[in-house]
């Protein structure tokens, strides 16, 4: 018997909840090893930025009278908690992860229609407004790397203890604990000429093997999932690529003129959030260019401001920064790069 269906008549391979599992998945290397690199902080922010994002997001659907379960089963306040938690220094208070997470979800989701209207990455406008409203939190918090010999470091009841109450050992304190990262050692040394690279490789504490000490494992770990995400088809290869190519030329380009005052390609590509925010960041569907060339140029749009903003700009990371404007680049993107129709020639796409 023939049993007529409307379309579509495709499934989807990956529905919005497993989707959104399967790249929570793919981030547990990159979290198991940054909590090893960095502390049990790492593990707290995240934990604290899911409690509050299900209850802000249960909040919201509530008041915008929707479905609160079916809405919370599609993970993406997950994801969102996710990777703000990441993004956070592994010694946040609590109350910055509690004011990143109302941001992300209130203001930059729900305030803009809920997921699929959103036009900026959530996690990534939070961290930008964090990082601009607490400076001093946002950057003096990130704890020595596992790695660095002779360093303080806390277990987890301290670390709790520190972020929930502020609260510290007697023979403990914050400047034996805390750690300049590697793009901030470069951005405030190297580039403002107090310091050269083989200045800084001589202390040891700065640059690993590929990358920043310690960071560059974490990214190793993001990267594996990434490539995950690739295999499974849940990315496509155009935005990361065109971003790591571009960040790689540029900062290769550059450093060939003066090899001491600017940080290799390597340096580049392994510090700071640079492959979490290639894989796990850019690629976010909602936010990101929908057309072939227009991943590509977007990615690129990233890597660029990416080198420009660490070299020139007074934020070390830039990841947020990047992302976030080429957000605001994307329906030009997309209106200008989209694919010729079938049966229609250039002439007859609008102009």
């Amino acid at each position: 018997m023939f049993v007529a269906q409307s379309s579509p008549f495709l499934k989807p391979a990956l529905s919005v909840s497993k989707m959104m599992l399967v790249v929570n998945l793919a981030l547990i290397p990159g979290i198991i090893t940054a909590i090893w690199v960095f502390g049990f902080g790492v593990l707290v922010n995240i934990v604290l930025a899911i409690i509050f994002a299900l209850g802000f997001e249960a909040l919201m659907l509530y008041l915008r009278k929707r479905p609160i379960k079916v809405y919370l089963n599609d993970k993406s306040a997950v994801l969102t908690a996710v990777l703000l938690g990441l993004a956070l220094p592994p010694l946040a208070p609590w109350w910055l992860t509690l004011v990143g997470i109302f941001f992300a979800i209130v203001v930059a989701k729900h305030l803009y229609g809920g997921l699929g209207y959103n036009p900026f990455n959530p996690a990534m406008a939070a961290y930008a407004i964090l990082l601009i409203s607490f400076p001093a939190e946002m950057t003096t918090l990130w704890p020595s790397p596992a790695m660095l010999a002779g360093h303080e470091s806390l277990n987890f009841l301290q670390t709790l203890n520190f972020q929930l109450f502020n609260q510290l050992p007697p023979s403990v304190t914050l400047d034996a604990i805390s750690y300049a990262t590697p793009l901030d050692v470069v951005r405030t040394s190297v580039i403002n000429g107090l310091a050269s690279i083989s200045e800084i490789e001589d202390t040891g504490k700065t640059f690993g093997m590929l990358g920043g000490l310690g960071t560059e494992w974490v990214n190793l770990a993001f990267l594996a999932g990434g490539l995950f995400l690739l295999k499974k088809g849940v990315i496509q290869w155009y935005i990361p690529v065109s971003l790591l190519a571009t960040l790689g030329f540029f900062s290769l380009l550059f450093g060939s003129f003066e090899l001491d005052s600017n940080p290799s390609p390597l340096f580049h590509l392994f510090s700071g959030a640079t492959m979490l925010g290639a894989f796990f960041i850019a690629t976010d569907p909602v936010t990101a260019a929908t057309t072939p060339k227009g991943r590509i140029i977007y990615g690129a749009g990233i890597g660029l401001l990416i080198y420009i903003i660490r070299t020139w700009g007074g934020y070390p990371d830039a990841i947020a920064f990047a992302v976030l404007i080429m957000n605001m680049c994307v329906p030009l993107l997309d209106y200008y790069t989209q694919p010729r129709v079938y049966g229609h020639n250039d002439r007859d796409q609008p102009s």
